[in-house]
């Protein structure tokens, strides 16, 4: 089949090119970026659509950062990702044939969700404040793709990631999610030999990680089977919480200070776990344990540290 990739530069999109390029299913692989294609506009992201009329499409395009970066650029952040999505969607109507992967977000569940949160929870309360801009740009994409399969018959997945973290993540210490942000300051307190290292929050929040390489295993898994879900959340089952995650990290850099947290920052959601019963009784499990993750993404960010900070 041939698959196209869109967002292929990022985190998530790198590391899907990656896998499926070994893979045995994939006969054509097509990746595409901002350097190709402006998917903020509709008659480039159709051109791309009608050019390389793909098999799959896999849609790992979004703008992300951390809780800081989303609740100061809130505009930003939901008019980019409507956009992506709408254009994509969009473009992909005349052609019912094309099987759409739409990647979004654990942030699309209610904040007062029972853990752990099941696809059944989606739309079933209000969300969490810091990200509700970026969370209801994702929502508005799963129901775009219901309406046009309902209406033109496409196959469309939408996939729910827990959080997510590896090589090529955005390391910057105010605007990239939890651990490139934590990873990256925390090196650099121990190169200046910082004696004190500030964390936001209390510390107590529990959040679930996974590394990237697990989630590009569970979308080559995906791509051929029948789909009889249209939103599947894909995450670990584990969880920890932000102080514990703190020292882990401590550990692993190899920093000697005492680790502060601040309370008069946001924590965001006190406990987020994805339920993903629905896709391990399909067959797939993912493979990185947290710490081993942990340590493959610092060494990936030391030998690629210049690079990051740009």
């Amino acid at each position: 089949m041939k698959v196209l990739v869109t967002g292929s530069n990022g985190l998530v999109g790198s590391s899907v090119a990656r896998t499926l390029e070994h893979s045995k299913k994939v006969t054509e692989l097509l990746t595409s970026s901002r350097a190709d294609t402006n998917l903020f506009n509709l008659s480039e992201t159709k051109s791309l659509i009608t050019d390389t009329n793909p098999d799959i499409l896999i849609n790992c395009a979004a703008r992300v950062g951390g809780i800081y970066a989303n609740n100061t650029n809130r505009s930003d952040f939901i008019l980019e990702n409507l956009k992506i999505n709408i254009n994509l969607l969009e473009s992909c109507i005349p052609n019912n044939n094309i099987k759409i992967i739409n990647l979004g977000s654990s942030c699309i569940y209610p904040l007062n969700a029972p853990n752990p949160i099941s696809e059944s929870d989606f739309m079933t309360g209000q969300l969490e404040p810091t990200n509700s801009p970026y969370a209801v740009a994702k929502i508005a994409g799963i129901e775009i793709g219901r309406s046009i399969s309902e209406e033109y018959g496409h196959k469309i997945l939408n996939l729910m990631p827990t959080n997510l973290y590896g090589p090529n993540d955005y390391f910057s210490p105010t605007d990239s999610h939890v651990i490139p942000g934590l990873l990256s300051r925390m090196h650099e307190s121990k190169k200046n030999l910082e004696n004190s290292f500030s964390i936001w929050g209390t510390g107590k929040p529990l959040r679930e990680f996974m590394f990237v390489e697990d989630l590009s295993s569970a979308i080559e898994f995906l791509i051929d089977k029948e789909w009889k879900h249209d939103l599947l959340n894909v995450g670990t089952n584990m969880e920890i919480s932000i102080f514990d995650l703190g020292n882990m990290i401590k550990k692993i850099v190899g920093y000697s200070g005492e680790l502060a947290f601040d309370s008069t920052k946001p924590d965001g959601n006190p406990r987020k776990l994805l339920d993903s019963t629905l896709i391990n009784s399909m067959g797939w499990k993912p493979k990185v344990g947290l710490e081993e993750g942990l340590e493959m993404t610092y060494k990936w960010y030391l030998e690629n540290l210049e690079s990051t900070r740009n």
